[in-house]
């Protein structure tokens, strides 16, 4: 590039760079109309703003030597009709794609990163470009070069960077963590006891502040996790179904008998409130936990608080309003010396303070958990009622799987053998009358047997497939991501075998994953096989345009059924654009009885 010509380019970008202005104004104008409640045009304003940012990423890549790829996240993948004829989003329905479609695509456009980046890029470039054909003329085409590099810095793909906090971040960032945790306790006090007064005054007005209580406190819980690492489990049993009728038409909770429904689920979520352990734990904890809460807080506060003001006081208001600072047990401090001694000290309080807020703030959330998690009975209830709903999934799932294989059965190979011996007696009615008929007839036999062979070991290799009873969970996993045309990664190791029947469960729930995500356009996907403290856990994490959802689909749906018969559970999480990441946890023990199965990688009859 010579050096006239970089000159041109710099004057070039620098006049096109002025229209950046034009779209901050749209967009800004956009956003004013959005916090008003015309919302219609914000996110389509965003995307135009971003065709001119894909023309400066082209002319950065043709006229500076800086290529710069796009860095925005996948779009949202287009709504699908269900079979109703109604489009879903969440709990919402839609006769038409064009609400649900505009919602995704501003939800894309405004938490995507990139778009702040592009934004403040818009705001800046222009100062930037009005002064480079000045810096070109002095320094040439490296000059251009650089900002090209500039460029791709502000709009090019960033690495997923996480940067760790300093130390006074960090400890501030816990301070008030604790205080955010002392907060949420005396709002939960609050609550308690407004609950109290009413199930002694007005018991059926309490089940709804119960539930509202509830609410906090698990806020609560989900907090002390992500701010002090202290996982609390919600302890509470699942709610009551709805009531069945009697064959009278009566409905029964208990010894007592209503004619509607509305009173036996009054009833039952009243049964179920008062008999659940964990109701009457949240009370005590509602009243014990702010009162240690605020005893954690104070020596924090008190010495963070003492050294800051002390340090305000001697630089600041000794110097311009007082000629002297008193303040016990510190001596009086009168001088610019005396106020230097004392400094350390203070500063010590201080940092002394800051670095108590970690462990006080652990402390918190541990004797929250004391009260607000599940004992070993509420964790044994819960069990009961989770084995309790799964037991009717898993007989669904059994029977549904057994009129599989008998439509199967019944459908392919019954009557492939029927033909198969009526062919047979054909080929005894002509072996002697006309031999080269009964041997045509005997060929087409041996191709039909060979067809059946191969259908009964499709299917057979649908009910337990050869390769996980002969090389274990692992490498039929292995296997599987082989056969898939996804590009997938499989990595983790498993200390040996596991029982067979979570075995099968887990390979067929790993295959209808990937097949889910070949269906939806993923290209990659990774596969996490773990075990640890008797837990089987498999991620299998997709590059697809996410939105995936079990309440809308018979595959996931089918998949939380499988785990939900070994105590299993699956855990989705699939933003709008990707990735999808699900998490298979099933509680199992490994495998103890000998067995001359081949678990060796490199088995010969594999």
């Amino acid at each position: 590039m010579g050096y006239l010509r970089a000159v041109g380019r710099a004057f070039a970008l620098a006049a096109f760079s002025l229209l950046s202005w034009l779209d901050v104004l749209i967009q800004l104008i956009t956003f004013a109309l959005l916090c008003v409640g015309i919302v219609f045009f914000f996110g389509p304003t965003v995307e135009w703003a971003r065709g001119r940012s894909a023309t400066m990423r082209a002319l950065a890549g043709r006229w500076c030597g800086a290529e710069i790829p796009a860095p925005y996240r996948p779009e949202p993948p287009e709504p699908v009709r269900e079979r109703d004829g109604w489009y879903r989003d969440g709990n919402q329905l839609y006769k038409r794609a064009f609400w649900i479609r505009w919602q995704h695509r501003l939800t894309w456009a405004m938490e995507d990163p990139a778009s702040m980046r592009e934004f403040a890029w818009q705001l800046a470039n222009p100062l930037c470009t009005l002064l480079l054909p000045v810096a070109v003329l002095l320094g040439g085409p490296v000059v251009l070069r650089g900002y090209g590099r500039w460029t791709r810095w502000w709009l090019g793909l960033r690495p997923p960077a996480e940067p760790r906090p300093k130390w006074l971040h960090r400890h501030l960032e816990q301070l008030g963590q604790q205080a955010g945790l002392l907060a949420l306790s005396v709002v939960q006090l609050v609550f308690s006891v407004v609950q109290l007064v009413l199930m002694i005054g007005f018991l059926p007005r309490a089940i709804p502040v119960v539930l509202w209580t509830r609410e906090i406190t698990n806020t609560l819980r989900r907090e002390a996790g992500n701010w002090t690492g202290v996982h609390i489990a919600r302890p509470y049993l699942p709610p009551p179904g709805l009531p069945v009728p009697r064959p009278d038409g009566l409905y029964q909770v208990g010894q007592q008998l209503y004619e509607e429904p509305f009173w036996a689920i009054q009833r039952a979520r009243m049964r179920w409130i008062l008999r659940d352990r964990a109701t009457w734990r949240d009370l005590a904890g509602g009243v014990l936990v702010p009162v240690v809460s605020l005893a954690l807080v104070l020596p924090t506060v008190v010495l963070v608080g003492r050294g800051t003001v002390g340090l305000a006081a001697l630089w600041i208001w000794r110097p311009f309003v007082s000629a002297r600072v008193d303040w016990f047990p510190l001596p009086v401090v009168s001088t610019h010396l005396g106020a230097l001694a004392q400094t350390p000290v203070l500063l010590a309080m201080a940092a002394g303070g800051l670095v108590l807020t970690p462990w006080l703030a652990r402390l918190q959330a541990r004797f929250a958990r004391l009260w607000f998690g599940p004992t070993e009975s509420s964790r044994l209830a819960q069990r009961v009622e989770r084995l309790k709903q799964t037991r009717s999934d898993v007989t669904v799932t059994q029977a549904a799987e057994l009129r599989r294989i008998e439509r199967d059965l019944h459908d392919g190979i019954q009557s492939r053998l029927v033909a198969m011996g009526m062919k047979l007696g054909a080929v005894e009615a002509l072996v002697d009358t006309d031999p080269a008929a009964a041997k045509r007839l005997a060929a087409e036999l041996r191709a039909a047997s060979a067809e059946a062979l191969t259908e009964l070991r499709v299917l057979i290799r649908g009910i337990h497939p050869p390769v996980l009873s002969e090389r274990g969970l692992l490498d039929a996993v292995r296997a599987l991501a082989l056969d898939s045309p996804l590009k997938a990664e499989v990595t983790g190791s498993l200390p040996g075998r596991l029982e067979e029947p979570v075995e099968a469960c887990v390979y067929f729930a790993v295959s209808e994953l990937l097949g889910n995500a070949a269906k939806h356009g993923a290209k990659r996907v990774a596969i996490e096989v773990a075990f640890a403290d008797d837990l089987l856990t498999v991620v299998v994490t997709d590059e697809g345009p996410g939105g995936a959802n079990p309440a809308l689909g018979s595959g996931l749906r089918g998949i939380e059924r499988r785990l939900g018969g070994f105590d299993g559970r699956l855990t989705l999480t699939s933003p709008i654009g990707g990735p999808t990441k699900a998490i298979l946890e099933i509680p199992c023990q490994l495998d103890q009885k000998p067995s001359s199965r081949k678990t060796s990688t490199f088995s010969e009859t594999a």
